[in-house]
């Protein structure tokens, strides 16, 4: 095992970064995704509903691969090029954002309706209730259960390897192809994988404790 790392010690470590910057680039475009749509979802504009609704319930019930290949296969064929990278983080972006305004929507749906109602009846527009009072109590309740998503968003990166996007799991089949040891190459790709989700997980931990006490 510890050949393995040593020997492709430089490999591994690109591709520990490729994984960090997909998972971040996906994280923020998943979270601003999700937000508008669970937003959409809680408008009381009729067609901005259906259309929040549409968009979670389609994207969350297709799986990540599917969506990841329509980026990978047809749009380079019939629209323009793109790589595996990017092709990969905007699969993860779009399938992971259902999930993210799922869990934001409830978490709103979560605080007393009164705050809403108040905010309104002292001339406050909706958005300017939701943004200013609501979505604030909101953050609260959503932030153990997004945690949970951005972790697995970090595991769903691995998606890349399926895409050409030189990532952990991608170079960890290399290694085992070219070393013929899976299970040593898998275990060491599986460690570099604790390493950006474990901080991930205690930061996530903190922050429910911080909200808690404020």
């Amino acid at each position: 095992m510890l050949s393995i790392l040593t020997n492709n010690l430089g490999t591994l470590g690109g591709a520990f970064w490729v994984t960090i910057e997909c998972s971040l680039l996906a994280l923020v475009g998943s979270s601003v995704l999700g937000i508008v749509f669970a937003l959409f979802e809680l408008s009381p504009i009729r067609w901005l509903h259906i259309v929040g609704r549409v968009y979670v319930e389609v994207v969350r019930n297709i799986p990540l691969l599917v969506i990841t290949m329509v980026f990978y296969v047809v749009i380079p064929k019939y629209v323009f090029p793109i790589s595996g990278f990017a092709a990969g983080t905007i699969g993860l972006t779009i399938y992971t954002s259902a999930f993210i305004a799922e869990t934001v929507r409830a978490g709103i749906e979560a605080v007393a309706g009164g705050q809403m109602e108040g905010a309104r009846s002292v001339g406050m527009t909706w958005m300017q209730a939701m943004t200013q009072i609501v979505f604030p109590q909101a953050i609260k309740v959503t932030i153990p259960p997004l945690g949970n998503q951005f972790i697995n968003l970090v595991k769903n990166s691995s998606v890349l390897a399926f895409v050409s996007g030189f990532d952990l799991m991608y170079q960890g089949k290399l290694i085992a192809a070219a070393t013929l040891n899976t299970f040593d190459s898998y275990f060491v790709v599986g460690i570099f994988y604790l390493i950006i989700t474990m901080p991930l997980s205690y930061f996530m931990r903190y922050l429910e404790k911080r909200w808690q006490t404020a």
